[in-house]
């Protein structure tokens, strides 16, 4: 960054002519929103991450038996003129499962290992909208796919560096259950902020079948922008 960025009073998010649960960001709080994604990036590229970029129009079948019966409930969900079931990305850690074993595997089918990637998507779900749950928001994920080695407290301090850009007082939960089908055991770890009041879950993540990940709100993050400065 070539100098600190500040956070101003001035108009910055528009909800007028938008569909409900959604905003336009603008001026100070948009810049806020790309240098903060653009350090994460920083900070992941140096740890042997690689972006991966997903479309936001899936298959409803990538997600139906893994994100849990409320976020199914959620789901933006429509045909094309092909009459083919399709959606508008809950989130994306089903298609990085799918990826795993269908994608990241040597010509003889043995998966790739300790494959690392990190994307940046913009995820849609019909929520009851309110400060901090929006029904379209950008999630952050980071993944290590097909791992030779349990990744858990690697990936812990990880999201701990990166909650850190923000803000240092949150909270780590290592033994939370999890909402989404495919995480083993129902269980994984969580980081919560409580100065966001009732939605301070910020980041979540564990173990699946073909990998280990989190996913971070960014939308989430950024109410909490004017409490640090991103150096």
């Amino acid at each position: 960054m070539s100098k600190n960025l500040k956070f101003t009073k001035m108009k910055n998010e528009i909800k007028t002519s938008c569909y409900k649960g959604t905003r336009i960001l603008f001026s100070d709080l948009a810049t806020y929103k790309r240098n903060l994604l653009n350090k994460m990036i920083e900070i992941l590229s140096k740890e042997g991450f690689n972006e991966i970029m997903m479309p936001i129009i899936q298959m409803q079948e990538t997600f139906g038996s893994k994100v849990g019966e409320e976020n199914n409930k959620m789901m933006y969900n429509f045909k094309d003129r092909g009459d083919r079931d399709l959606c508008l990305a809950p989130e994306y850690t089903a298609v990085i499962m799918q990826l795993s074993k269908e994608e990241f595997i040597f010509g003889k089918g043995l998966p790739i290992p300790d494959v690392k990637v990190f994307y940046i998507g913009e995820c849609f779900r019909g929520e009851n909208s309110q400060k901090g749950r929006y029904r379209q928001f950008t999630q952050f994920g980071v993944e290590i796919l097909n791992p030779t080695q349990d990744y858990t407290d690697y990936l812990i301090e990880l999201s701990d560096i990166l909650t850190s850009l923000v803000t240092d007082l949150f909270e780590v939960n290592k033994e939370a259950t999890r909402g989404l089908d495919y995480y083993k055991e129902g269980r994984g770890f969580e980081i919560a902020c409580p100065e966001l009041g009732s939605q301070k879950q910020i980041c979540g993540g564990g173990s699946y079948d073909g990998g280990i990940g989190f996913a971070m709100g960014i939308d989430r993050l950024i109410i909490l922008c004017n409490k640090k400065v991103i150096i």
